[in-house]
């Protein structure tokens, strides 16, 4: 099994190349954080129209079925899993309401100023009257002391759906579509990123909008360097777990008569192996750019994409506007 194709996130379409891969990697990067933002004090509604935009944007790009099946499928399980198990869970609500009223006021009224005369306590060897018929003349006052059941002015209800230990309640119903709305949103919006993004773009993108910090000396092209290896270093890190696990298993080890504590001790060596692997990798990587008289990263630039907004890349700012237009409207309608 190869790790670094059956991974359903953090991978990177090469082909086909859609519009999605031709957009700027700083507009791609300003979209996904309107998509991580724009569910923060939002209504159902709208965070339910962020998905299907997301869902929306997958099909009209024309990624391949095998892609977005793989990177969409299980994490829209997930979310229809999470919305089942918040709507049938208890709503938190756990309230017994009072009327402000009492249930008969005429009666309440006309009631003495002197108090009823309680009840006789039963007695000591059957304090739950067990086997007695109630007194007719009691549940008389009390049924007249009770005020009819009036039909509902409108068609309000606060349980939407009930059938036997199910219950629905709007509060419960509010919650679920926000949490699995909300996990939905923020894990595909950055696997789409990433899908449609190579590694030297984003770094590339970062670097670019991080310039104004080089104002107060930070050093931002050290730190795109940083964040280009460690995209890079990725691969190199799974390849080597997969090389370590193939080993293992070609030498058919029957784990169930070594025991808890020589297994430990074979993971052990493995896990040591693997960080010996890695650090051998990073020291190849370092002598290799030595050799090709790398310095610094201000003397010895490597220039991945030249980074100019075009059309479409405006046009995808316009319409990231328009979205948010259309959010902060949302927004009003809520809170009116």
């Amino acid at each position: 099994m190869d790790l670094l194709r059956s991974l359903p996130l953090g991978l990177y379409l090469e082909t086909p190349v859609t519009w999605l891969h031709k957009l700027d990697p700083r507009v791609k990067l300003a979209w996904l954080m309107s998509f991580l933002a724009a569910p923060l004090l939002a209504t159902a509604t709208w965070r339910l129209i962020l998905v299907g935009g997301l869902i929306l944007l997958t099909l009209v790009a024309q990624i391949p079925l095998r892609v977005w099946r793989q990177q969409m499928g299980w994490l829209l399980f997930l979310a229809v899993y999470v919305f089942a198990l918040i709507a049938i869970a208890p709503d938190g609500l756990g309230i017994s309401a009072q009327p402000r009223l009492p249930a008969n006021e005429l009666a309440f009224v006309q009631q003495s100023n002197t108090p009823p005369i309680p009840p006789p306590r039963p007695p000591w060897y059957n304090p739950w009257n067990f086997g007695q018929n109630p007194d007719p003349a009691q549940q008389a006052a009390v049924a007249a002391l009770k005020r009819p059941e009036l039909p509902q002015p409108t068609q309000y209800s606060y349980i939407v759906f009930q059938r036997g230990l199910l219950k629905v309640s709007r509060r419960s119903l509010d919650l679920a579509i926000r949490v699995s709305t909300l996990l939905f949103t923020v894990i595909y919006s950055t696997t789409l990123y990433l899908l449609t993004t190579a590694p030297e773009e984003i770094t590339a993108g970062l670097e670019d909008l991080m310039n104004p910090l080089r104002r107060f000396k930070v050093p931002v092209t050290e730190i795109a360097l940083t964040l280009t290896l460690s995209l890079r270093f990725i691969p190199l890190v799974m390849e080597e777990f997969q090389n370590l696990v193939r080993s293992v298993r070609t030498r058919a080890i029957n784990w169930r008569k070594l025991g808890f504590r020589r297994t430990t001790q074979i993971w052990m060596l493995v896990a040591e192996r693997l960080l010996e692997n890695l650090l051998l990798r990073a020291e190849q990587i370092a002598n290799a750019m030595k050799v090709r008289g790398f310095t610094s990263p201000d003397r010895h630039r490597v220039l991945w994409h030249d980074l100019k907004l075009r059309r479409y890349d405006w046009v995808a700012l316009v319409v990231l506007g328009l979205l948010w237009a259309v959010r902060m409207g949302f927004s009003q309608l809520g809170s009116g």
